[in-house]
């Protein structure tokens, strides 16, 4: 008899969202790996629970070479409950890796449903919930950080992000820059907790709000591309692709090469497109004068 993973939905904020079988789950567990020990101690408090089974640490720093252990102890018929600091395991959260060593040695995989910040996230924002995808954190790099967004330019389906609150001010500042400053989105911080905050905008009013600093656990909503940006762009349009790409590190030449590709048109429009561009910049600062 091999044993079962339960990936165990944690609360994202407000420890009464817990829902029942939460605390049947731990109780009866015979390991519970757990992303923060700590808390998962408070956890347990706040649900009366009493841990009869081994408590093993299970974070990003250790998930490679403890998930051989914990397949061991799910084949030898062990019940492991997995659960994260906050929301679903798998989810920008360690558990992946255990799941798919599971699910290779046949091991019955199970899940307690529980908050979702990305679900959440969504419905509050105010912003379309037919369709979306979720993105996870950004990189930490602004490079890395545009190329990530510039892929996700032209996607028609809302966007989530998650990101810490010392990166908010420049991720919506890159947002603003690939996907327009009037582009709707909603930053939401806090969620479920006592300083719960929605904050809803075209990108560029946003960026200007989140520089004076942002706390909190942040999730990010962004409105999809229209459908009329998904068709050819206009030479402004064209420009801007073109220095969002210059600036990530790209050369001039492999930047008008690769936005001609993606928008379906010759590479000598977006060549005119850019120089248009520079020559309105340069007129624009002639006009203005000497400060």
């Amino acid at each position: 008899m091999t044993g079962t993973l339960v990936l165990a939905g944690t609360p994202i904020g407000d420890p009464s969202d817990a829902p029942p079988r939460l605390a049947a789950e731990l109780a009866a567990a015979d390991i519970v790996a757990a992303e923060d020990t700590r808390r998962l101690r408070r956890l347990t408090q706040a649900l009366e629970v009493t841990l009869g089974g081994r408590i093993v640490s299970y974070f990003e720093g250790n998930e490679s070479a403890r998930t051989p252990e914990l397949a061991e102890a799910l084949a030898g018929g062990a019940r492991v409950v997995l659960v994260t600091d906050a929301g679903m395991p798998s989810v920008s959260d360690p558990g992946y890796r255990l799941v798919a060593a599971a699910v290779e040695q046949g091991v019955r995989v199970t899940a307690v449903p529980g908050p979702s910040a990305v679900l959440t996230a969504l419905a509050v924002s105010g912003l379309p919930v037919d369709r979306f995808c979720f993105e996870g954190f950004l990189p930490r790099k602004q490079g890395e950080r545009l190329a990530r967004l510039r892929e996700a330019a032209d996607e028609r389906r809302t966007l989530v992000y998650f990101e810490s609150p010392h990166r908010v001010a420049a991720s919506l500042a890159a947002m603003a820059q690939v996907f327009g400053e009037e582009r709707e989105a909603a930053v939401c911080r806090e969620l479920t907790k006592t300083y719960e905050q929605v904050r809803r905008g075209p990108l560029g009013e946003l960026t200007r709000w989140a520089a004076e600093g942002v706390r909190g656990e942040i999730t990010l909503v962004v409105r999809g591309a229209e459908a009329a940006a998904a068709g050819e762009p206009d030479a402004a349009e064209l420009a801007r692709r073109v220095a969002v790409r210059e600036e990530a590190g790209e050369r001039r030449k492999e930047a008008i090469a690769e936005v001609a590709r993606e928008a379906g048109v010759p590479k000598r429009q977006v060549f005119d497109a850019v120089v248009a561009h520079k020559d309105a910049v340069v007129a624009h600062k002639k006009a203005e004068g000497p400060r």
